[in-house]
Parts: structure tokens; C-alpha cells; sequence
């Protein structure tokens, strides 16, 4: 049931917020990251079950690492975010615990 209600709320909060974009630096060249929070659905089982975080799962938390302290604000997703579980996945990826 969690699941599911996550997947609604992912899909309705990206669908109605604007994206805010992050501008990495690399060798001189300037990329853009947009935080797309539907991005992450790639991680739901591993933070819900507690189970091994995917390499796509990793793969994506890296990327959006800077707006994980975006998605603490949001009431809906604090708690999955803010999670026992969800911090195992980060530590699993090797990703540090922010720090909001």
C-alpha cells in the first residue's frame, strides 16, 4: 500500500512542481541536473524493504544528491527520504547523509 501511495504522490507533486536546476562544474564545462523526484522510483524497493540498492538506484541518488535536502521539505516525502531505510541505501551507495 506504501508503495503504491508513493508512486501516486511522486507522480502528482512532479507533475505540479517546477524543477529547480543545479549547475555542476565539470572540467570547465558547465552541465545542468534537473531534480526530477520521479527520477528516483528506481530506489522505492530498496527503501522500503531495506534491500541492496540497484546501480541505477545509486546511480541516480549521486545525481540528485543535491536536491535530497529539496525533497526533505516536502511533507509527503520527508518521511521515505528521512527514513531508517533510506539512509541504509545512501550509505550502501556510498552516498553521505545530508545534512539539511
Amino acid at each position: 500500500m506504501k508503495f503504491i501511495t508513493l508512486v501516486f504522490i511522486a507522480f502528482v507533486l512532479s507533475s505540479l512542481a517546477p524543477t529547480k536546476a543545479v549547475v555542476v562544474k565539470v572540467e570547465g564545462e558547465e552541465e545542468k541536473v534537473a531534480c526530477i523526484v520521479t527520477d528516483l522510483r528506481v530506489c522505492l524497493l530498496a527503501v522500503q524493504a531495506g534491500s541492496q540498492p540497484s546501480m541505477q538506484c545509486c546511480g541516480k541518488l549521486k545525481e540528485q544528491y543535491s536536491c535530497l535536502c529539496g525533497y526533505l521539505k516536502i511533507p509527503s516525502f520527508s518521511q521515505y527520504v528521512s527514513s531508517g531505510k533510506a539512509q541504509k541505501v545512501l550509505t550502501a551507495c556510498g552516498i553521505p547523509i545530508p545534512k539539511c
